[in-house]
């Protein structure tokens, strides 16, 4: 066999090509020896590597190039990576999660005009932790999907165990209800696999009490819940819409669940706002309870209905809701009373969680304010709904969502209905307001897959 060493090939003429051998031939690299490439390769098609863009990691939209892998951050908000718009077979083009935040904010996989797996179609990741390789194989298939993983597929799932309140299940997820107060223990936490260390909660206040004669209905109790993604798919009401949940660690949490206000007397005093229930460090304000005659109608996590009755300070507006604020609004305010309606005086409905309390009219007392439906413990429930205005004649505010009824002529209102936070209904005159229901806390979990 014979051997040339020399120091260097180079082409004939500069900018030359040099050919190594004729087609047919073999040529061996020996075990030991190194390449090193320091120029741009073709023709020797890629090995299923890319080249991660370390030095830039992407947060907005753009368009990949050939063998490349990017780390994409949609902590700010959601973008679209475009595939190569004219790619050739073999391209490879990988992306990475690197905020894992998909779930929150999705990244889309443009298409760049071929197909993706067969589909003409954008490919959108929603799951956390996601990395995933995309390598060009014809016209057909487009873009095939050859690697993909998440940081959870490398462990074995642990999950949250806790004690505290009445447990159930719905499916996959523990649901602890606390009616009254209580501890909630977190034992251990979960890991990704698990479902994370993060629990969804419901926490309503106390009702406000129903306010004589001609009384305004009371407020809801403050409603304040997370969005559900930390334990599965359920239906929640609108005010968790975007709110996150909360994580939690080894240690024992105090829940405060807030009772009902109490009645207004005829010709006084007012009864006391419902009260505040609290757990993880949510805290939702107690409803306004409902006044007599002249008096301003308090405000609460819901507003009071104003009341009818007296000979002035028309117009008379309802409590307001959302005190103190938070964001999203935990309630409504009260409805008016918009003018002294002798002989037939009524008084505005109490605000509700997702709707303001009806205002009064002559002969119509004001309706409630609408609850919020949450299905968090696995069966929809609408709570926090406003109690109904009474009045001295005509009809009665009615409620929903756990508010009491008013009551008409020589009728109590009706109580708010327990661990609901619904306001009382107004009464007649010579009858006292009705009692707000207490509140409620609910949290959820993931336990099992």
């Amino acid at each position: 066999m014979s051997e040339v060493k020399v120091n260097k090939i180079s082409p004939r003429t500069n900018c030359g090509t040099t050919t190594l051998g004729d087609s047919g031939d073999t040529f061996t690299i020996p075990a030991g020896v190194t390449i090193t490439n320091n120029g741009t390769q073709t023709g020797f098609g890629r090995t299923g590597a890319v080249d991660w863009q370390t030095g830039s990691i992407k947060t907005a939209t753009f368009t990949a190039s050939n063998g490349e892998g990017y780390f994409c951050n949609t902590t700010s908000s959601a973008f679209t990576v475009n595939l190569p718009s004219s790619p050739s077979a073999g391209n490879i083009v990988a992306v990475s999660d690197y905020a894992n935040n998909f779930n929150t904010n999705n990244l889309t996989i443009g298409r760049g005009g071929s197909n993706i797996e067969g589909s003409a179609s954008d490919l959108v990741l929603t799951i956390s932790g996601t990395a995933m390789t995309f390598v060009y194989v014809d016209g057909t298939k487009g873009w095939k999907v050859v690697g993909a993983g998440k940081k959870q597929d490398g462990q074995s799932a642990t999950y949250i165990s806790a004690s505290g309140g009445t447990i159930t299940e719905d499916g996959d997820f523990k649901v602890h209800t606390f009616t009254g107060p209580g501890t909630f223990t977190v034992c251990s936490v979960g890991n990704v696999a698990g479902g994370g260390s993060s629990v969804d909660y419901l926490v309503i206040a106390g009702g406000g009490g129903g306010g004589t004669p001609q009384g305004g209905g009371g407020g809801a109790g403050g409603y304040r819940e997370s969005s559900g993604a930390a334990s599965g798919c359920y239906t929640r009401s609108p005010l968790g819409a975007c709110v996150s949940a909360v994580p939690v660690s080894s240690q024992a949490y105090p829940i405060v669940v807030g009772g009902g206000g109490g009645t207004t007397s005829p010709g006084g005093p007012v009864g006391s706002n419902g009260n505040t229930s609290s757990a993880l460090g949510i805290s939702s304000a107690g409803g306004g309870t409902a006044t007599f005659n002249c008096q301003p109608s308090p405000s609460g996590g819901s507003g009071s209905g104003a009341p009818g009755g007296g000979s002035s300070g028309y117009p008379r507006p309802g409590g307001a809701g959302n005190t103190p604020p938070v964001s999203p609004p935990q309630g409504n305010a009260g409805g008016a009373c918009p003018a002294n309606f002798t002989p037939n005086r009524t008084g505005g409905g109490g605000g509700g969680a997702t709707a303001a309390g009806a205002a009064a009219a002559s002969g119509c007392a004001g309706n409630g304010g609408t609850g919020a439906t949450s299905s968090i413990n696995g069966t929809p429930t609408q709570r926090a709904g406003g109690g109904g205005g009474g009045g001295q004649a005509g009809s009665a505010g009615t409620a929903s969502g756990g508010g009491g009824a008013g009551g008409i002529v020589a009728a109590s209102g009706t109580a708010g209905t327990a661990n609901t936070g619904g306001g009382g209904g107004g009464s007649a005159p010579g009858n006292c307001g009705a009692n707000g229901g207490s509140g409620i806390v609910v949290i959820r979990y993931k336990f099992q897959n």
